[in-house]
């Protein structure tokens, strides 16, 4: 008879009934999806009038070394909130609004469960995000991805108006720096965390205010969306940054003008009780620990001086933490901190 794909690790109707099974989550009440399920590419429908001049924002996301802990512990839902979630914040910070996303899972094998769960949470993620899952990708790669092993992957797009783009441009000397409270690690700093649990397998199991340590660091990466959606006309409003990857200097930096900078007094940071934890765990100085982690600071915003309260107040109604932490300066486009982390 031969080789046969399925003989290699490839079984192609096992596939297939999968895909059919996961057509059923992509939201097929969006009218601006205009193709079939089933279809070579999605077709979305792109007609605004309200927009005068829309221009389309465009991102890419995978959730990192946290998958591998969250498919470890049966986590593969917050996941992929957290990818979704993670892609949202990063074109809102734009003044975008979401539209689209699509998605890929790339894997050893296709565990049909596992895949079913993953699908159905993205597209779930999504329309609490504004948007939808038009369709996407599931790549069955025995041989070169370990069976078990998920990658996971999206693309957002988002649409905002041309000239009400946010990208800092509007921000000036005197500008207040406020802080948005993450609820948690969010989507960076998991090498970290896995090289910690490594050599300290205990601390899995650590009660942090009646929480395990494993539990708290797989929560799901927060969504700003609904704080923030309802302010891109607010003039007041400077710019944001999304505190990721490099923390609030490796990110804030990213929105300030040429000859501005911004004066951050760390001491005003609310610490989260996990990054207390972290702190006094593994005596990592506060310069390390701020640049791998959000230290619970999830999103920065750069306001007019003066209306701090409106902002506090908006934000506060959405049950987010919001409190100054600094200002903008003269200088040439930096992040300065002050201060020490307070434990």
């Amino acid at each position: 008879m031969g080789i046969t794909y399925k003989q290699s690790g490839v079984d192609i109707t096992a596939a297939d009934a999968a895909k059919k099974k996961m057509a059923g989550y992509i939201d097929g009440k969006n009218k601006r999806v205009l193709n079939k399920t089933g279809a070579f590419a999605s077709v979305f429908d792109i007609k605004f009038p309200e927009i005068k001049n829309p221009v389309l924002v465009l991102k890419t996301e995978e959730p990192g070394s946290k998958q591998k802990l969250a498919v470890e512990y049966d986590r593969v839902e917050n996941v992929c909130y957290d990818m979704i979630n993670h892609l949202t914040n990063d074109i809102l910070v734009m003044g975008a609004t979401p539209l689209t996303v699509q998605d890929a899972i790339i894997c050893g094998k296709i565990e049909p469960d596992i895949v079913d769960r993953i699908v159905k949470t993205v597209a779930k993620a999504c329309l609490e995000n504004g948007s939808v899952l038009t369709g996407g990708e599931t790549s069955e790669q025995p041989n070169v991805v370990d069976i078990g092993t998920y990658i996971l992957t999206s693309s957002i797009v988002g649409i905002a108006e041309k000239d009400k783009i946010i990208d800092g441009s509007k921000i000036q000397d005197g500008d207040s720096v406020l802080a948005l409270a993450s609820n948690g690690i969010h989507t960076n700093g998991y090498s970290f965390l896995r090289m910690l649990m490594k050599e300290k397998p205990q601390v899995k199991e650590a009660l942090i205010d009646g929480e395990k340590f494993i539990d708290i660091i797989l929560k799901p990466h927060k969504s700003y969306y609904k704080e923030l959606i309802k302010l891109f006309d607010n003039q007041d409003l400077h710019g944001m940054a999304h505190i990721t990857g490099g923390g609030i200097q490796g990110n804030l930096n990213r929105i300030l003008p040429d000859n501005l900078s911004a004066d951050i007094d760390i001491s005003l940071i609310r610490l989260l009780p996990i990054f207390k934890y972290i702190k006094e765990t593994t005596n990592t100085d506060d310069a390390e620990l701020l640049k791998t982690f959000n230290m619970g600071v999830g999103m920065t915003i750069v306001v007019r001086d003066g209306s701090e309260k409106d902002f506090i107040k908006h934000m506060a109604a959405f049950g987010t933490d919001c409190y100054k932490i600094g200002g903008i300066v003269k200088g040439n486009k930096t992040v300065n901190f002050e201060g020490k982390l307070k434990v």
